[in-house]
């Protein structure tokens, strides 16, 4: 695997790349690039988790409209409902992908689908944090990670907490964001290992 390449090759497809050495400065470059005042959501994702996004985000001290939050928090289901479709309008969106090729494709799988319109639509920046081991050689291998590796360990990981695991249900490419929507990307790659 060649990070150069993949860096390379993200900034060709209009994707802003910044290199974290750990995961102490990839929370800080998010904190960097998330102005005050501004909405927020975030996917589930455990890299968000080991770079103490998801704990800073409870902390309630960043100063953001945190919707994700706002959804988990109200009990009324109609409500919830409301507040899930601003909440996929949100300003920032935080999240992970589960793979990326050298030539630049991101691979995001889900069960659920409930992160992906913020990630191919509706919210005008995305920020990914990602360990540098999601890196494969071709975008063939970035899908057999995703099915081979990914999915059968966020079952574990789903079926360990008491939940009844997850399915590969969605898979999003994301090729590049085109100019005329006016959307900004940013990868955050970590030198470390985090997440699956």
């Amino acid at each position: 695997m060649s990070p150069g390449h993949t860096l390379r090759s993200l900034r060709a497809r209009g994707v802003e790349v910044f290199v974290a050495e750990n995961r102490a400065e990839a929370l800080a470059k998010v904190k960097d690039i998330i102005p005050n005042g501004a909405t927020i959501n975030n996917g589930s994702s455990v890299t968000l988790g080991e770079i103490g996004l998801i704990e800073y985000l409870k902390s309630e001290v960043h100063g953001w409209k945190n919707l994700h939050a706002a959804v988990v928090a109200e009990k009324d289901p109609a409500k919830q409902a409301l507040l899930r479709k601003e909440a996929i309008f949100a300003e920032y969106y935080i999240g992970s992908v589960h793979a990326i090729a050298e030539t630049g494709e991101m691979i995001i799988a889900s069960a659920s689908a409930s992160q992906l319109p913020p990630i191919v639509s509706t919210s005008p920046n995305l920020i990914f944090v990602a360990g540098a081991q999601k890196i494969t050689p071709t975008y063939e291998d970035a899908m057999k990670r995703v099915r081979e590796h990914v999915v059968p360990l966020e079952d574990k990981r789903m079926k360990d907490v008491g939940m009844g695991g997850t399915v590969l249900a969605k898979i999003v490419t994301f090729e590049r964001e085109p100019v005329f929507t006016g959307r900004v990307v940013r990868m955050i790659l970590v030198k470390e290992k985090l997440g699956f």
